[in-house]
């Protein structure tokens, strides 16, 4: 098991004195006992992410923000601040693999904000990320299994809270789909889709947890 430790970094940014955009982007220090070169290489593969993050920031989101607060004369009424939130959720952490995933709001005025997924899953020992299809070794079709147990998911889903889900979504989640996309957890494998991949806004990220269908990956 790995410990992990949070970095921060945030400010609030100012146009004629008015505080129009604020970040926020936390992101995981590792340290192991398997292979300390590993976790300085994904340290680094983090931190380059902050920093890229944080470029994104100030030279593409700030100067939209500095932009549209200018229509607004002497602040009245107060310009309802922009905003980028990029936070972390370790989702496993058992032996020499972690997964995790990363979310980015963007809140650019308007209505409301949207939200973007990212994750990865690590092997420690080696330094390398899994792919979902490491974990069906067995199965070459794994994917339409993956449709399959997500289209009886969706159906029960739908029979309790109708309209969560677009009418089309057994089309939409075979075309929206990224072997990226996914997580593990306590219980398995988890999928996820985008915001309006196959469902409205209000129904948010949706998830899928696949149960293993083999052990858990072993540090060998």
């Amino acid at each position: 098991m790995q410990t992990i430790s949070t970095n921060i970094c945030q400010r609030t940014m100012y146009s004629r004195g008015i505080p129009v955009f604020q970040y926020k982007i936390s992101y995981p220090c590792f340290h192991t006992t398997y292979n300390i070169a590993a976790a300085r290489t994904i340290n680094q593969y983090y931190s380059q992410y902050a920093r890229k993050t944080e470029e994104y920031c100030r030279t593409i989101l700030f100067p939209q923000a500095a932009d549209n607060a200018k229509y607004i004369p002497d602040n009245q009424p107060p310009f309802n601040s922009y905003q980028f939130l990029s936070e972390y959720q370790t989702t496993c952490n058992r032996d020499c693999i972690v997964s995790l995933y990363t979310d980015r709001y963007e809140y650019l005025g308007g209505a409301h904000g949207s939200t973007t997924r990212l994750s990865d899953t690590w092997n420690f020992k080696t330094c390398t990320r899994l792919t979902l299809e490491q974990f069906f070794p067995s199965d070459p079709s794994f994917t339409e299994t993956i449709f399959q147990e997500i289209e009886s998911q969706i159906s029960g889903r739908q029979k309790e809270t109708p309209s969560s889900y677009f009418d089309d979504y057994a089309v939409l989640l075979r075309k929206n789909f990224h072997p990226e996309n996914y997580y593990l957890d306590d219980n398995g494998i988890v999928i996820y889709y985008q915001q309006y991949d196959i469902a409205p806004y209000s129904t948010g990220i949706p998830t899928f947890s696949i149960p293993f269908q083999e052990n858990f990956p072993t540090c060998v």
